[in-house]
């Protein structure tokens, strides 16, 4: 996406303004959306965020007194 960007916006000689440089990257952007195309796998995206979810606020246990911790 960077390279297109980079690309569509070669031809301009003289920047303005910040503002300039915006629609000049998202016109690019934009051109850049033709060629993206899907993660595979991605219909499974919100059964691993659930997973995940899960995962990450499931219960915490505490170490155990028996293990040996190194100093």
């Amino acid at each position: 996406m960077i390279e297109i960007c980079r690309d569509h916006s070669t031809n301009v000689k003289r920047w303005r303004d910040g503002q300039m440089v915006l629609r000049w990257c998202a016109a690019g952007m934009l051109e850049a959306t033709k060629q993206f195309r899907r993660v595979n796998g991605y219909l499974h995206l919100p059964a691993l965020r659930v997973a995940l979810d899960t995962h990450i606020n499931g219960p915490v246990t505490a170490p155990c007194d028996t293990e040996q911790t190194a100093a």
